[in-house]
């Protein structure tokens, strides 16, 4: 961290630089450029890509959190990203103030190679696809906007959690209720099976014959029966071959 006391210091300017390199973007440090120390060409790419990392961040916010979410736009927090964030071309070159799109896509590249972001370049469609950036430092002033966040946050946990618990009790209870009438059918099977069988018993007992030899004479039918029906059946056929050599003769 940066000594607070060298804002009031001869190195002011130098203090100053640090905490644009620190949350700052490469537009305010071309907006004080006048009253800061120079910059390399190194550290001004650098910083660019830290303000790449910025830009993510804010598309970030502005994708995952609600409206109702109160942001600080110099905010910034680590970025796990859950979705690849677009930032337009036309956004980055006047951010970073480059003159074409040859060199912001070397910029591009060069910040992926040093892992400070993961993604790539849409040229079809002019823009960058952010599917990871690192993390920035956050100003002391913005703890109690990240704290109100966190707790909106976990609020919005704690009622997801409340309907899932409530569904999971709903669920239980619709199973006891199943289970319950399983168990009442299962039972009232059982009983309609011991009612036949008592009632088979005392009906065999009555005709001094074992219940089970009862039940198979129920089942099956009586000795003869089969014969008498087929007799039936020929005697039938027989009065109607009669009766037809009958009419033919009376023809």
């Amino acid at each position: 961290p940066v000594s607070p006391q060298l804002a009031d210091s001869e190195f002011s300017p130098v203090f100053r630089l640090l905490t644009i390199f620190a949350y700052g973007t490469y537009a305010d440090y071309l907006a004080e450029a006048a009253n800061l120390p120079p910059l390399t060409e190194a550290q001004k790419n650098k910083l660019r890509h830290l303000s790449v990392v910025t830009l993510a961040a804010k598309i970030k916010v502005v994708a995952l959190f609600s409206p109702k979410f109160s942001f600080h736009w110099d905010y910034l927090m680590l970025v796990t990203v859950m979705f690849p964030q677009c930032i337009p071309y036309s956004v980055l070159l006047e951010q970073l103030q480059l003159k074409n799109v040859r060199q912001l896509e070397d910029l591009v590249i060069e910040a992926v190679y040093a892992d400070v972001l993961r993604g790539s370049l849409d040229q079809r469609n002019q823009r960058l696809e952010v599917d990871y950036s690192i993390g920035r430092d956050i100003r002391r002033e913005e703890l109690s906007t990240i704290t109100r966040t966190l707790q909106e946050w976990c609020q919005g946990c704690e009622v997801v959690l409340s309907g899932i618990e409530e569904q999971v009790s709903r669920a239980n209870q619709h199973k006891e209720q199943q289970l319950a009438l399983k168990q009442q059918i299962e039972s009232e099977v059982a009983n309609l099976k011991k009612t036949i069988k008592v009632t088979t018993a005392a009906a065999a007992a009555a005709t001094s014959q074992d219940p089970e030899q009862h039940l198979t004479e129920l089942r099956e039918p009586a000795p003869g029966t089969n014969q008498r029906q087929a007799s039936k059946k020929t005697s039938k056929a027989k009065g109607l071959r009669g009766s037809a050599k009958i009419w033919s003769k009376s023809n």
